[in-house]
């Protein structure tokens, strides 16, 4: 089997170069040709209306302060580091990682997904878990969990 579209999700942690370089590898390594999109979720502040969470930026249409534009200038660094060859590149705000991850992997037919998972032990696993371990109950595609022995402080 061949994947037409391969998402890798990036937090931009120093330790995303080993799931970059998992991702190159595929798509250097695929007979046929695809598309690779690299994708990475900006924390957003929440805004309640009753029992939705909406994020803050998606009502202000704020995608060009400070923290957005580090993060694309980031990205844009992580690709050229890796010499990725992507189709697309995104930063986006979503309610959670996960929930961000596995509606761009619906809305753009993704057919691989390829995310990093680190490593986390004692009161860190239980509080903040990994996202990995969230999306891949719903991610509607095969999936690639590359895996981070040692946690990244941001």
């Amino acid at each position: 089997m061949s994947y037409k579209h391969i998402l890798l999700v990036t937090d931009l942690l120093s330790d995303a170069d080993v799931v970059a370089q998992k991702a190159k590898y595929i798509v250097a390594n695929s007979p046929e040709s695809q598309k690779l999109s690299i994708l990475h979720i900006v924390e957003d502040d929440m805004v309640r209306f009753g029992y939705e969470l909406v994020p803050a930026s998606s009502l202000s249409g704020e995608t060009d302060g400070e923290i957005w534009q580090e993060a694309r200038a980031n990205l844009a660094q992580f690709i050229e580091r890796n010499e990725l060859q992507a189709v697309n590149s995104e930063v986006t705000a979503a309610i959670s990682n996960s929930k961000g991850i596995i509606n761009y992997c619906h809305k753009n037919d993704v057919d691989l997904l390829i995310i990093g998972r680190h490593e986390r032990h004692g009161i860190a696993a239980w509080l903040v878990g990994a996202t990995a371990d969230d999306i891949l109950p719903n991610v509607p595609c095969d999936s690639l969990v590359v895996k981070i022995d040692t946690p990244v402080p941001k």
